[in-house]
């Protein structure tokens, strides 16, 4: 749902390393401590992946709010509460409106918009073409947008082990969310919801690279999180009431949008941003494809459904290029950057 946050302005990076600030060796050259690897881990890909773990819960527990509840509402209500839990409790949220430069506020303002863009753009993208393809071209383009936005302005160069890793995760992503349809009945492509799931992926290309460049500059990352997703809730809060809050006055409907604002939302972005710190962002952006993975087998698990075959295969294809860019690699482990 960024960028090298651990590299200074102005540096490139590749899309495979990341660099923790401060260092000047990788935890993972020869004669780095075990202590040292697992915190190249813990400080990287492993709150990334768990940031796509309570992602992935987002769609079971959507399925329970109440009938009426529209969906562009539901993603409204998570986004303007969790945007704003965000944004209340984080210490240098408020003053980063006004302590950060003249760009660096342009950059939150961008940021802020492309997080409010996301479900305003993706949820229409479901009613459209239905939630397995939107879900597949948004998560699926933004590794792609990002990386290629990253390597347009100078921030980063792909690598070989990006891009396969990348093809890998992307592939066995639409293999896991399109298996039942590619062993029944066709998908419906409408090409008007294809394009709003393609600019969801791009708006969270945007704000994953506006928001780890804020973090790059020496911002901390919870504030950063907290300014840019407070910023985007209240952005948002007009959609709300326009499409209705009925649904939230149940206790049905305040469980979903609880567990949606405070788990999905607030939890999941603080582990992003923290993630952000020490990983690049067309990493971090290929590694929340687990997202699928999680929403897959909670939909086994909680809601009995069954995958064929090929989601099988697609979800061993997706863990692959997931563990290609956790695990650390060989270049890595000669501290070459």
């Amino acid at each position: 749902m960024a960028q090298h946050a651990s590299s200074s302005p102005g540096t490139s990076t590749s899309p495979g390393a990341s660099t923790s600030p401060g260092t000047s060796s990788s935890p993972d050259a020869p004669g780095a401590s075990p202590r040292r690897r697992r915190a190249r881990l813990t400080d990287g890909p492993l709150p990334i992946l768990a940031a796509a773990v309570l992602w992935g819960t987002t769609g079971t527990a959507g399925s329970m709010a109440p009938s009426g509840a529209p969906a562009p509402a539901i993603g409204a209500a998570s986004l303007a509460l969790g945007g704003l839990l965000l944004l209340l409790t984080t210490r240098g949220a408020w003053r980063l409106f006004t302590a950060a430069t003249g760009a660096e506020q342009r950059l939150l303002a961008v940021g802020a918009v492309a997080v409010a863009g996301y479900p305003l753009l993706f949820y229409p993208a479901v009613a459209r073409t239905g939630a397995a393809v939107a879900a597949v071209i948004a998560l699926g383009s933004a590794p792609v947008f990002t990386g290629l936005l990253a390597w347009a302005t100078g921030q980063a160069r792909p690598t070989a082990r990006w891009a396969v890793a990348t093809l890998a995760a992307v592939t066995g992503c639409a293999m896991l969310v399109l298996g039942p349809q590619l062993t029944g009945s066709p998908a419906h492509m409408d090409t008007v919801g294809i394009a709003l799931a393609a600019l969801a992926g791009l708006s969270y290309a945007v704000y994953s690279l506006l928001g780890g460049r804020l973090i790059g500059r020496g911002h901390p990352s919870a504030a950063v999180m907290g300014a840019m997703f407070g910023a985007a809730g209240l952005l948002v809060l007009p959609v709300l009431l326009a499409t209705g809050t009925a649904w939230l006055a149940t206790v049905r409907g305040a469980a979903v949008a609880l567990h949606l604002a405070v788990l999905p939302t607030f939890l999941a972005y603080r582990l992003f941003g923290h993630g952000l710190r020490h990983t690049p962002a067309s990493v971090a952006t290929t590694l929340t494809l687990a997202e699928a993975a999680v929403a897959a087998l909670l939909g086994i698990t909680v809601l009995s459904e069954r995958l064929p075959v090929v989601s099988w295969c697609g979800l061993a294809v997706l863990s692959l290029g997931l563990a290609l860019l956790t695990v650390p690699g060989r270049a890595g482990r000669r501290g070459s950057r």
